[in-house]
């Protein structure tokens, strides 16, 4: 009697302690398999303030776990060893993460971080659109204007142009539109500042950081070719010095704004607005672009000679530069023909 008994014990040991060896097999396979997301992920939001129970039942519901109570389980343990708590955010789960990755991601918080490029040459406008667009951001800005979102930003009386430096920045779901700006407004003075802290002292005629910005956003919207930065800058740095208007057409399209409709004619550069540099001395009243930081380093560095005008290459990229009027009138000239016989078909 007391040997059957030993068996029964012994059969019924062997049977638990199978079943927990295939348990607890099955239990180490699902924390290590691959998770069943698709080829192009699953993005998944876990709500700040949500429970664990809720997350697991939320990604039960879309199809991402098959074993949510083995999830939990682990999710407990793992808490218990590590003490760590789960991000809110928006979460991607790429294919071939395992159910011990995605725990990782959430108590790390690795959430999706979106872009939003600024484009040198942006105007104030053309930049808020593009941020109004942006679906992921948090948008607080809608409707003011440009002297209340200053305000909003910190900045009371600030003129917006230029003021912001274009850049990828990166930001999850959620953020403010005012803390992007904050963040381009802030980055813009810090370049801005150390630039000016190694400018060419000796030629430049500048006499604040915030001049140097106003020029820099013409070096910008006066040219696409980077290399000729520095060399339009010593033009306009060499008209300053010789009190020359600097006659730059970006700067009289600015004043123009909405009522300008894409051909500068001799009658628009005789309009009587504060950006028109063929009727008024010296740089306009504030910047009329966001410069880049290749712009902002041409109106610290302009390059040295004796150039005082530019006009666009005839048929080619960028401009041709003269050091008198003679030899600027030629190239204008050369310019008018060429487009002129370009319109006629020859």
């Amino acid at each position: 009697m007391l040997k059957k008994r030993y068996k029964v014990i012994i059969l019924l040991t062997i049977t638990f302690s199978f079943t927990i060896f295939i348990l607890g097999f099955q239990f180490f396979r699902f924390l290590h398999s691959p998770l069943p997301v698709k080829s192009g992920g699953h993005v998944f939001v876990f709500s700040q303030g949500a429970s664990v129970h809720k997350m697991v039942k939320q990604l039960s519901e879309e199809g991402v776990l098959q074993s949510p109570t083995w999830f939990l389980i682990w999710i407990r343990y793992e808490g218990f060893l590590n003490n760590k708590r789960f991000q809110a955010g928006e979460y991607l789960i790429k294919p071939g993460t395992t159910p011990v990755e995605l725990i990782n991601q959430l108590q790390e918080g690795r959430v999706i971080q979106h872009a939003l490029t600024v484009i040198p040459g942006w105007n104030f406008d053309r930049l808020m659109a593009e941020i109004h667009q942006s679906p992921k951001l948090k948008h607080t800005l809608v409707g003011l204007t440009a002297a209340e979102i200053m305000t909003k930003l910190g900045f009371p009386g600030v003129h917006p142009e230029g003021h912001f430096f274009p850049e990828t920045y990166y930001f999850t779901a959620g953020t403010t539109d005012v803390i992007l700006l904050q963040r381009a407004y802030n980055l813009l003075q810090k370049k801005l500042s150390l630039l000016w802290s190694k400018r060419a002292k000796e030629i430049l005629p500048l006499k604040s950081p915030y001049e140097a910005l106003i020029l820099a956003s013409i070096i910008e919207k006066e040219s696409n070719l980077i290399e000729e930065y520095t060399e339009i800058a010593g033009v306009y740095i060499r008209r300053l010095q010789k009190n020359m208007p600097l006659q730059a057409d970006p700067t009289v399209i600015y004043g123009l704004g909405k009522s300008f409709t894409g051909e500068l004619t001799i009658a628009l550069l005789k309009s009587p607005t504060p950006y028109n540099t063929y009727q008024r001395l010296g740089l306009p009243p504030t910047p009329i672009a966001l410069p880049g930081e290749k712009a902002l380093e041409a109106a610290m560095y302009p390059k040295p000679g004796e150039t005082l005008y530019f006009v666009a290459k005839a048929g080619g990229k960028g401009h041709v530069f003269s050091k008198t009027l003679k030899e600027h009138h030629s190239a204008v000239i050369q310019y008018r023909n060429y487009y002129k016989k370009k319109l006629l078909g020859s």
